[in-house]
């Protein structure tokens, strides 16, 4: 059976929903369907509760949307897991955030973890959902790189060497195992990363891919 899993990027940035496609196909295996798109309206990226809470009604529209045309899973790509727990309300499938997932895949390549975002601003929310999952313990530091989202999709841009700065700090500072990339929108540079580091570099996209298609597999076993 085919497994079809819709990837929502909750801001209206259509190359970043592509970048999220491109890694949500790449982490598929071959029996698992990736269809992303992000809602018609809503600002432009998420940066902060005030950008999160105008995403909402796009999201949540796009959700039952999914839900309606059958997928097994949907995969909520804002670092943030925007909506997530409302979301876990309205709809009896699997819903996974890139944020959540990409902690517990850190935590099962390196143990303790750090996380490097873009903005000021989004630290805060990260690491209160890192409270609600019970997972702070396990973060060593959430760090800004100070990278607007935007700045991702600018090609030239000096973002990843900024964000790639960042993790230099963390390792030499925080020493983690392992180093959590967050945004969506950083989707493509973890590979780069991981070898430039040498210490793996959690994308949250491809990560929620793995464990959306592991539990729908396990709901079929019931």
């Amino acid at each position: 059976m085919s497994i079809r899993i819709l990837i929502i990027n909750p801001n209206t940035t259509q190359s970043m929903t592509e970048k999220i496609s491109e890694a949500g196909k790449s982490a598929a295996s071959s029996d698992v369907e990736i269809v992303a798109r992000n809602p018609n309206y809503g600002p432009a990226s998420i940066q902060g509760r005030e950008d999160g809470f105008a995403a909402l009604p796009g999201l949540f529209e796009e959700i039952i949307k999914g839900n309606d045309e059958g997928f097994n899973a949907i995969i909520i790509a804002c670092f943030d897991d925007t909506g997530l727990a409302e979301a876990r309300k309205m709809i009896n499938i699997p819903i996974i955030g890139i944020g959540e997932a990409a902690f517990h895949a850190a935590m099962m390549l390196g143990e303790k973890f750090s996380v490097v975002t873009t903005l000021s601003i989004s630290i805060p929310i990260i690491e209160e959902n890192l409270i609600n999952y019970g997972l702070n313990s396990m973060c060593c530091k959430v760090r800004a790189s100070e990278v607007p989202v935007l700045d991702l999709e600018i090609k030239g841009s000096n973002a990843q060497q900024k964000i790639s700065n960042e993790i230099s700090k963390s390792l030499l500072e925080d020493k983690p195992g392992a180093i959590v990339l967050g945004c969506a929108g950083m989707t493509n540079l973890s590979a780069q990363l991981t070898k430039f580091h040498q210490i793996p570099i959690i994308d949250g996209v491809s990560a929620a891919v793995g464990f959306a298609a592991t539990l729908v597999r396990l709901s079929l076993l019931k």
